[in-house]
C-alpha cells in the first residue's frame, strides 16, 4: 500500500546531533523556524547572531529554532556532529536544537526537507540553493513562508510575530 503523504510536519521523526530519534510532533503548537546551516560559510556569523537575537526573544512565546547541518554547499559543514555542535553551541552561542547532518538536495535528501520543498518551491524549482534557506511553519504544522539564504533572519521577526499572535 502506498505511503500517505504527510499533512504537517508534524508527521515527521528526524535525529538529533546525537542520533536520537526526534518526533517533529513534539513542537506541536509552536511556530517554527527550520533552517540548513553551516558553519564555514559566509552567511554563518551574521546568521547564527540573528537566529540567537530571535530564539532569545520569542522561545518563550511558543517558537523554535530548528537547524539541520548540511555539507552540499562548497563543502562548508564538513565536520563530524560533535565539531558541528561544538562549532554551533560554543562559537555561536546556539541554544536551539541542532540536528543531525542531512542532504537537503539530490537524491538521498531528507525526507523532512522532500516535505518542505514541495510545499514552498521557487519558481518551478524546488532546490535549495545555498546554506541558510529558511522555512517559517505555523502552530499547525503548516509551511507558511521560504526565505532565501540572502535573508536575515531578523528580516523574519514581523512574520514570526504576526504566527505568535504578538505584534
Amino acid at each position: 500500500m502506498a505511503q500517505e503523504s504527510p499533512k504537517s510536519i508534524y508527521d515527521f521523526t528526524v535525529k538529533d546531533i546525537r542520533g536520537n530519534d526526534v518526533s517533529l510532533s513534539e513542537h506541536s503548537g509552536k511556530v517554527l523556524l527550520i533552517v540548513n546551516v553551516a558553519s564555514k560559510c559566509g552567511f554563518t556569523q551574521s546568521n547564527y547572531k540573528e537566529l540567537n537575537v530571535l530564539y532569545e526573544k520569542y522561545k518563550n512565546q511558543g517558537f523554535e529554532i530548528l537547524a539541520f547541518p548540511c555539507n552540499q554547499f562548497a563543502g562548508q559543514e564538513p565536520g563530524s556532529n560533535e565539531e558541528i555542535q561544538e562549532v554551533a553551541c560554543t562559537m555561536f552561542k546556539a541554544e536551539f536544537p541542532i540536528f543531525d547532518k542531512i542532504e537537503v538536495n539530490g537524491k538521498n535528501t531528507a525526507p523532512l526537507y522532500k516535505y518542505l520543498k514541495s510545499e514552498k518551491g521557487v519558481y518551478f524549482v524546488d532546490a535549495i540553493k545555498w546554506n541558510f534557506t529558511k522555512f517559517l511553519v505555523n502552530k499547525e504544522g503548516k509551511v507558511v513562508e521560504r526565505y532565501a539564504p540572502t535573508t536575515s533572519p531578523l528580516k523574519i521577526e514581523k512574520d514570526i510575530q504576526n504566527l505568535l499572535g504578538s505584534s
